[in-house]
């Protein structure tokens, strides 16, 4: 059997069948128990699997980007479940937030922008979408880049009611791409999106 060709065919209509989904926790997040079946690729189908799934909800990622002097602008803030595998849990990051329920992405984009760096997109341009942990959380990440004027970029910024003390940092977009080389950018959704400018910003500059 061509086990590549029954891949291809697979779908979550028709090859899951979806028995229960038990709540566990509800929180600021929520974690439910899911009990399914599926079809395998030889045709059959499996037994009963359990598997708990994080439910924290969609967000965004929106990497600022000053094509006229080559800089990106990216964000500072503590990340405190990073210490369980490093002492850097100030991280550089991109914006990013969550999506509520009725939102759309490019809003949601276009606020967390603003209330992170103090910057109004000039263009906001939705690359992708991407699963952030799809082996255990429904999330998935809508990644946008902002055309920005970097150097209105400075200061302290975040929700003070949320206790959030976010420092912008501008940086040219080599000195990202060497912190990335170095294993000092290491959350998922800042690597990619600095990977992404590294193969397109060439594109960028005429925009």
């Amino acid at each position: 059997m061509d086990t590549q060709a029954q891949l291809t065919e697979l779908n979550g209509q028709d090859d899951v069948e979806l028995l229960e989904v038990n709540p566990l926790y509800q929180g600021f997040f929520r974690l439910d128990e899911y009990r399914f079946k599926h079809r395998l690729f030889d045709g059959s189908w499996s037994g009963e699997i359990k598997r708990e799934v994080f439910e924290r909800g969609h967000a965004v990622a929106v990497l600022p980007y000053d094509p006229v002097t080559d800089q990106v602008v990216l964000i500072e803030q503590i990340r405190l479940p990073a210490l369980a595998t490093t002492k850097l849990i100030w991280l550089l990051e991109l914006v990013a937030g969550m999506i509520a329920p009725g939102e759309l992405p490019e809003e949601v984009a276009a606020r967390e922008l603003f209330e992170e760096t103090g910057l109004k997109a000039m263009q906001l341009h939705q690359v992708s979408s991407y699963l952030a942990s799809p082996g255990g959380s429904t999330e998935r990440f809508y990644f946008y880049w902002a055309q920005v004027d970097a150097s209105q970029a400075s200061g302290i910024h975040g929700l003070e009611d949320e206790n959030e003390d976010i420092r912008v940092r501008v940086l040219t977009r080599q000195h990202a791409l060497d912190l990335l080389e170095q294993g000092l950018v290491d959350n998922a959704s800042t690597v990619i999106g600095l990977q992404w400018l590294a193969l397109n910003r060439h594109k960028l500059t005429s925009i």
